[in-house]
């Protein structure tokens, strides 16, 4: 099983690779139960957000890292894919912007912050 810092390094290392902006890493765990990462990038558009939805989807699942679930894949505007520990949130500028998780989750460390 793979550790969940490398899970995290791996994800990031995709985001980067698929050219996803403004990445963010949260350490959420003294805030919510739900999670101990919260893994947050933009996408330019619905494509874009799908692309790195589904590429990350793939690389973890070519090691046997499937997500508990998967949320937003019919828009594409907002894509959720949970890890159990991390959890990443792929948004469109747009929802980025309207929803501003970051300041919602303001409590938590900032782990990595790309832009």
């Amino acid at each position: 099983m793979i550790k969940e810092k490398e899970l995290i390094n791996q994800i990031a290392d995709i985001l980067e690779e698929e050219k996803a902006d403004d990445i963010t890493i949260l350490d959420v765990s003294d805030v919510t139960i739900i999670a101990d990462c919260f893994i947050i990038a933009s996408g330019r558009s619905v494509i874009h957000v799908k692309s790195i939805a589904e590429k990350i989807e793939k690389k973890m699942r070519d090691q046997g890292i499937i997500p508990n679930r998967k949320e937003g894949q019919r828009e594409n505007k907002w894509v959720v894919l949970d890890f159990s520990s991390v959890i990443l949130h792929i948004l469109r500028y747009e929802e980025r912007e309207y929803y501003e998780l970051e300041n919602l989750w303001g409590d938590a460390k900032e782990i990595y912050v790309k832009h």
